[in-house]
């Protein structure tokens, strides 16, 4: 697309015969990603507004609580530590981050006073520097202000190899922040970074206060009290925190903005099971919220026509997969399983990898459990649409499967399983306990038995397959078995973090405390090169090439096994308002927005 047709789109948004949301989706199509597509409109004036709630109250309260359902638990309060998505979204309760991302992708200005953009001077065109000017008068739960020495902190903190932090690949590439007064930050970066808000938005971009957490950086960074009961800025005060099961906040009546929360009480009760929680919502109408509806759609039809909720289901980059491990889960090496000193015996083999990659019934897994839910893919990024990669197509061939292991000389034994060289083609196949998890394992495990494969078929309780425990070996970072199932979540509308799961650097070990963010540990210097050359790429057709060379090198030497695309799917009740879902941030990006009729 040339500068002219660039114009002319802009005019047509002007004139109101396109919309702000086409327009983004058309730009982010040819390879932006949406932030800078809303740089673009904000260029030409014509940036989006401030969400228009349907419900505007003129006091803060008065709207009693507001009872949501995560059936994976939570077990801390620290977004630095958050493993699993269940521990982002209840330390989103109580903490906030500069902007979020709303469902467009765009930035929302949270703790920021306005977002940064090339038009207002605050994003350097060289890609080298942005500049946040913070939202003055905001406090923190305990009356402390928040101020620039807070941002500088959360820096720090995370960078400090001792803190062991998950969200260190979003603050890495900051070669120092600036304080410029005490409500403005530079961010001046290493090199060129085309996707300047992984840092401080998001999920990920949650600030903790320094006068709590300084003392504990590096070495103490898991003996912080506030770990477990946090002070933050957002719309609500810690009340209470039972690990494994619920949270509750109360209004905070210095929230910064306006006549908001609307409800008095928050609570956030986890566990049990995902059909569980679908049920309580749209059926019984108990609750008023439950999160990640993983239940087979046919359920939730069904369900829904009871007229008290609705599934709601929006578009992101989430991606239900199987993961196969290049390390040996058997062999303990200094005390540590899956040690990266050890290649896998079977696992190791092309062949083997190969044959289970056609072995995975994806459409039957879409058709007869997913539906509108999830769709079969090939692809491990699939959104936005430049990045997805044309060169991929899966297949499910179990002739195919058995042939692939002939030709390498795995044969079946009297019992009827594959072997050789004195190996068995046995693993250990491990994932959450949900129906359509469960589901999926019977339907892989059927298949591979159909080419001498044999699997043993795991399931762990969600709150331990997802805790940050360092000391628990059925987490799924440990990754201590062959194989293992999940979803991983795509929080951001670009996929540079997205893909550091695969990088060398992030091989979850012991050393970090099993938080970093490859559980496979696959190690490959291509990939590598490429995942830091989209780093700095500021050609963005060249940017996008790069990812889908890098989820091709995924692909092709079957690091993991995607199953379905999975969009973001919540039960939100009939009676709620203003509950909208973001596919690109937490559940709870606005939660300050929500209310109720009565």
């Amino acid at each position: 697309m040339g500068e002219r047709d660039l114009r002319t789109l802009l005019d047509e948004v002007r004139r109101g015969r396109l919309s702000r949301r086409r327009f983004v989706q058309m730009i982010v199509g040819l390879g932006l990603t949406a932030p800078m597509a809303a740089q673009m409109l904000a260029s030409a004036g014509l940036a989006q507004a401030q969400a228009k709630w349907t419900f505007n109250p003129t006091k803060r309260g008065g709207g009693g609580i507001v009872k949501t359902l995560w059936w994976q638990a939570p077990t801390l309060l620290n977004p630095h530590f958050a493993n699993g998505t269940k521990d982002q979204d209840a330390s989103r309760i109580f903490y906030e981050p500069l902007g979020a991302y709303d469902p467009d992708g765009n930035i929302v200005p949270v703790l920021a006073a306005e977002v940064p953009s090339l038009q207002n001077g605050q994003v350097a065109k060289d890609g080298l520097s942005v500049t946040w000017r913070l939202k003055k008068n905001v406090v923190w739960h305990d009356g402390k202000p928040f101020t620039a020495d807070d941002v500088v902190f959360n820096w720090e903190y995370v960078l400090d190899p001792a803190t062991s932090a998950v969200t260190v690949g979003q603050y890495r590439d900051i070669s120092r922040i600036d304080k410029l007064d005490n409500h403005t930050v530079k961010l001046v970066f290493k090199s060129p970074t085309p996707f300047w808000s992984a840092a401080f938005c998001g999920p990920t971009g949650m600030i903790i206060p320094k006068h709590l957490f300084q003392a504990y950086k590096g070495d103490k960074s898991r003996e912080a009290p506030t770990n477990l009961k946090p002070v933050g800025t957002g719309p609500y005060r810690f009340v209470d925190f039972k690990p494994g099961d619920i949270v509750r906040g109360e209004l905070n009546s210095s929230y910064h903005v306006a006549n908001r929360p609307f409800f008095d009480q928050i609570e956030m009760k986890g566990g049990g099971d995902a059909p569980s929680a679908a049920r309580a919502v749209l059926q019984t109408g108990e609750f008023d919220y439950a999160w990640n509806m993983q239940v087979e759609d046919e359920i939730l039809r069904r369900w829904e026509q009871g007229g008290k909720g609705r599934a709601d289901i929006v578009s992101g980059g989430n991606i239900e997969h199987i993961q196969l491990n290049t390390t040996d889960p058997w062999t303990e090496v200094d005390g540590e399983r899956s040690s990266t000193k050890t290649r896998h015996p079977v696992l190791s083999d092309p062949a083997v990898r190969q044959a289970l990659n056609v072995l995975v019934d994806r459409g039957s897994v879409q058709e007869e459990i997913y539906g509108r839910t999830g769709v079969a893919t090939a692809n491990f990024i699939n959104a936005p649409s430049r990045f997805v990669s044309k060169n991929t197509k899966w297949e499910f061939n179990v002739d195919k499967a058995n042939q692939i292991l002939d030709a390498a000389g795995w044969k079946r034994g009297a019992d009827g399983v594959r072997a050789k060289d004195g190996k068995k083609l046995k693993f250990v196949y491990q994932t959450s306990i949900n129906a359509p998890r469960q589901k999926t394992q019977q339907i892989v495990k059927q298949a591979c038995a159909k080419a001498g494969i044999d699997l043993e078929l795991k399931s762990i309780t969600a709150n331990v397959f997802f805790s940050s425990d360092p000391a628990n070996p059925d987490t799924f970072p440990h990754f201590s078995t062959d194989l293992q199932m999940f979803t991983t979540t795509m929080t951001q509308p670009d996929p540079q973090r997205f893909m550091d799961q695969f990088v060398s650097w992030e091989v979850a070990s012991k050393d970090n405390k099993w938080a970093g963010r490859n559980p496979t540990r696959w190690r490959n210097e291509e990939y590598d090169r490429a995942w830091k050359a989209a780093e700095t790429e500021m050609d963005l057709v060249k940017r996008a090439a790069l990812f889908v060379k890098m989820n091709d090198l995924v692909i092709q030497n079957v690091v993991v096994i995607p199953v379905v695309f999975r969009p973001r799917v919540a039960a939100i009740s009939n009676r709620m308002r203003d509950v909208v879902q973001s596919g690109w941030d937490g559940d709870f990006w606005a939660l300050a927005y929500w209310s109720k009729q009565a």
